[in-house]
């Protein structure tokens, strides 16, 4: 199994890439990382590791795609960027997969471009971990398509489906509609005929309102990207937030040193379970192929495990699945 990393993607790079590259590796003996990006920059990094002989190789791609960039001309305006060679070659079959920390418009633009589109599914999507008091759910669209239709809608679900179950191990993942209600007569007509269309998936438990979220009511949210996109933003923020409002209390009740960092200490230990890390990167869904972006900020264990995401989701045959599903 190959995968094509894209070595100079993320707000760390060449250092998180590479270093990423070398622990997916040494913790799966069946793969080899193709590390694309300026082949002088990339080696150079690449020789303060030790790695085994022939795991890890180096494509060179001497252009660089920054994250501020303007998406759809940067792809254009940079054959040779990281992201577009790195694509190119699964494109080939060279690869088995594409893994990037980088620029999220444009790798999905370059997705979108050079992978095209697997049969019968009307727009790729982003799917992204969210999460809840169950464990990781899965929001479906994330900030790709802003205007949707019923029909795209409903691919989502179906594909949301088939990603929580193969991929995140969910054995029957439970499919919920985000509306303004839990009633089917709720919502725009969009989502009055999504929730009809949606009816079709044994496991769908129809209309999820906000505060069903976090609760965790489904595993699968379907939302369009305007909605995703601004939950997800959200939800990054609560952390933090919680953080901000406990550190008021602890200076306004004077409590000790020692009472802040245990409490502290607690709470970090209960947002464990939700580390970005952990999921390492997420998947645009209905491309042909297996392309997945991850956090700008990517540690090397966040690169690792998005390495290891993208290597099951080659095993399992996900694209497949979502063919036939949709057929």
């Amino acid at each position: 199994m190959k995968i094509a990393l894209d070595a100079v993607g993320g707000d760390h790079f060449p250092q998180n890439p590479v270093a990423g590259a070398v622990k997916a590796v040494e913790e799966n003996d069946q793969i080899t990382v193709i590390l694309t990006g300026p082949k002088e920059q990339v080696e150079k990094e690449l020789a303060n590791h030790d790695y085994p002989d022939g795991r890890i190789k180096v494509q060179d791609a001497p252009e660089i795609i920054g994250m501020d960039e303007a998406p759809a001309q940067a792809v254009r305006s940079k054959p040779q960027s990281s992201i577009v060679v790195g694509l190119g070659m699964h494109q080939k079959g060279l690869v088995d997969g594409f893994v990037s920390a980088g620029n999220t418009g444009a790798l999905m633009a370059a997705s979108a471009f050079i992978l095209g589109r697997l049969d019968g599914v009307m727009r790729p999507t982003i799917a992204t971990y969210y999460p809840t008091v169950k464990g990781f759910g899965l929001m479906i669209d994330a900030g790709a398509n802003l205007e949707v239709k019923p029909e795209m809608l409903f691919q989502f679900g179906v594909m949301g489906n088939i990603y929580a179950r193969d991929i995140m191990g969910i054995e029957t993942p439970r499919v919920g509609l985000l509306n303004v209600g839990e009633e089917k007569e709720k919502g725009s007509e969009t989502l009055k005929k999504t929730h009809v269309l949606l009816q079709a998936l044994p496991n769908f438990v129809g209309n999820i309102e906000g505060r069903d979220i976090l609760a965790g009511q489904a595993d699968v949210f379907v939302c369009d990207g305007i909605t995703g996109n601004i939950l997800l933003k959200f939800g990054e923020s609560i952390p933090d937030a919680l953080k901000m409002l406990l550190m008021a209390v602890f200076k306004k009740k004077q409590l000790e040193k020692e009472k802040v960092a245990l409490v502290v200490s607690l709470l970090e230990e209960a947002f464990e379970p939700f580390d970005y890390q952990r999921v390492g990167g997420v998947p645009f869904l209905g491309v042909n192929g297996i392309s997945m972006v991850g956090h700008g900020g990517s540690s090397p264990v966040a690169i690792k495990n998005m390495i290891l995401n993208a290597v099951k989701m080659a095993e399992t045959d996900i694209n497949k699945k979502i063919i036939a599903s949709l057929a």
